[in-house]
């Protein structure tokens, strides 16, 4: 079950972060402060469960 949660977690940051990069270079600040505040909360939920989000 951890090993399922962890895959998912890995998968949500790399996708917001992918996100992330592709609103800062269009200019949509919107969309940058909403992927930015989404990447937080997982890096929050990560470091919860005892997992380093940079390595998430």
């Amino acid at each position: 079950m951890m090993g399922e949660f962890l895959a998912e977690l890995r998968v949500r940051i790399a996708e917001i972060s992918v996100s992330l990069q592709a609103a800062r270079a269009a200019g949509d600040e919107f969309l940058v402060d909403a992927h930015a505040s989404e990447l937080e909360d997982l890096h929050r939920i990560a470091v919860r469960n005892g997992i380093d989000p940079h390595c998430a």
